[in-house]
């Protein structure tokens, strides 16, 4: 007798039995061919979902940074070459 039964399908349409799995798929596609013969990319894929909240905290590290370093590009900067007495350097 057939069972009704739920599934997930990643974005090229394969059939996977939980939504992990369809996900890593996605994840392994999107990297795309690493290293040379069969793929890295699905162990990469299944380490950052096992990963993902240490993931997540350095992406949101990493945009603070661009933050301040955008907030630091745009900062008006003091000419002070005015105030620096050079020393001259002795006589070797």
């Amino acid at each position: 007798m057939a069972k009704k039964g739920t599934g997930y399908f990643d974005r090229k349409g394969h059939f996977f039995k939980t939504g992990r799995e369809a996900t890593e798929s996605d994840l392994a596609a999107l990297l795309g061919q690493i290293g040379d013969g069969e793929s890295l990319a699905p162990g990469i894929a299944h380490m950052l979902l096992e990963r993902r909240q240490d993931v997540e905290r350095l992406f949101a590290e990493h945009d603070v940074m661009l933050a301040d370093e955008a907030t630091a590009a745009g900062a008006k900067l003091t000419d002070i070459s005015s105030k620096i007495t050079k020393i001259p350097r002795p006589a070797s």
